[in-house]
């Protein structure tokens, strides 16, 4: 199995935790991640089967007994009324580790384990594979302070792990996107993994949650979120461009963001200047989803077409989220933007520091793209550190006070 960053924080949250949630989108690697690592120590039992469901909806309490503690139990949000159980069982006993559980998050599991296993559980997020955890190097202990160290303090010629050296192409990574299968499998088809994922569970499962009727909309809607993909998410324009209502548009967006499809980026407006922008940016979390709906099959119009800025952007923002959420930590990233159009791409909010981020696609940087970092350390002052831009470039360079850092180097070490 090739390695996950989240498994030094299961196994550091098994030591103090009687249970353990693993939450994420579909296909993202978490029934992989418990079977490889945790059979030798718990049994595993999958409640996607239906006779298993139905043992356990029939009889509760014997499949307790059936199946004690230490236990995996797979796709748990298939059962979320078991969970009522498991709490007597964990107030009976709460030996730390000995419940793992993982599930697609939904509305109805998540209200399930807030309920019933408060206190009792630590509830983390397995996303597709890192660009680190791509290349076989997810084992490595780095800590978010470790990142921010290593980008902003440290001569990053001296940091990186090779990459350039290793075989990911911007292109493939924004094509194949980073699924497990599709990525670790070069045989996998990337349009007919990503039209079934799309049909499987996208269409699928937002239908039964939303009870969408009309599945013609609903696509236009996916197909108009992956164009916004990297922009502000204006609500009233897209209910406009779907033709549908506000209220539909907000439920839609917060199904998504609830099955980690997309992620909602906040501004962060902590009174630094008079005027700014304080609606989220919309991301999809992974980029073969994205240029999928885009109608982007292919290098040349991705990489010399008008939604490259985007994409790259998506990409980067993405590697972010996936760095916090495997450590067992909430995003602390925004954007900053004001009313005039300045903008800070990525700003990550740490201890009481903040780290500016600019994100270009180009492979040309010129000292007009260091504008916003130096207007936002103006603005900042001493709450801030000197910014950098991550690029399409292939080596690290200084301009203008600013440092730039190539895309690989400044992801690889997540």
């Amino acid at each position: 199995m090739i390695p996950r960053t989240l498994e030094s924080t299961v196994k550091k949250a098994m030591k103090t935790f009687p249970a353990v949630l693993i939450t994420g989108p579909k296909q993202s690697g978490k029934t992989t991640l418990l079977v490889e690592r945790f059979s030798a120590t718990h049994r595993f039992v999958s409640l996607e089967n239906p006779d298993i469901r139905a043992r356990l909806n029939e009889d509760p309490v014997g499949f307790l007994k059936e199946n004690p503690p230490p236990v995996v139990l797979d796709e748990i949000q298939y059962c979320p009324e078991f969970l009522h159980y498991i709490k007597s069982a964990i107030d009976d006993d709460r030996t730390p580790g000995q419940w793992l559980l993982s599930g697609s998050q939904s509305f109805s599991l998540m209200q399930g384990v807030t309920q019933s296993l408060s206190g009792r559980i630590a509830i983390l997020s397995l996303l597709p594979f890192s660009l680190g955890e791509s290349l076989g190097f997810g084992a490595r202990q780095r800590s978010i302070d470790d990142i921010l160290e290593n980008i902003f303090a440290v001569h990053l010629e001296t940091v990186g792990i090779g990459l350039d050296a290793q075989p990911v192409m911007l292109d493939d990574w924004l094509l194949r996107g980073s699924y497990p299968e599709i990525r670790a499998n070069s045989d996998v088809d990337r349009n007919l993994w990503v039209a079934s994922y799309i049909q499987t569970y996208l269409e699928r499962d937002m239908r039964q949650i939303a009870n969408i009727g009309d599945l013609n909309t609903f696509n236009r809607f996916l197909r108009l979120c992956a164009a916004r993909t990297g922009r502000i998410l204006n609500m009233s324009e897209l209910s406009r461009d779907v033709g549908v209502s506000v209220p539909t548009i907000k439920k839609w967006i917060s199904i998504l963001e609830a099955s980690y499809q997309i992620y909602l980026l906040p501004p962060y407006f902590n009174n630094l200047g008079k005027r700014i922008i304080k609606s989220p940016k919309l991301y999809f979390i992974d980029t073969a989803i994205a240029t999928f709906l885009l109608g982007l099959h292919a290098a040349e119009p991705i990489l010399h077409g008008p939604l490259i800025g985007q994409l790259f952007e998506t990409m980067v923002v993405s590697e972010w989220l996936k760095a916090f959420y495997h450590r067992g930590e909430r995003p602390e990233i925004y954007y900053w933007r004001s009313k005039g159009g300045l903008e800070v791409d990525l700003i990550v909010n740490r201890n009481g520091r903040l780290y500016p981020i600019e994100i270009k696609s180009t492979s040309t940087l010129l000292p007009g793209h260091m504008g916003p970092l130096i207007r936002w350390k103006e603005l900042a002052g001493d709450l801030t550190s000197a910014g950098i831009v991550i690029a399409n470039i292939s080596e690290a360079f200084t301009l203008k006070g600013c440092r730039a850092i190539s895309w690989k180097t400044g992801l690889d070490i997540f």
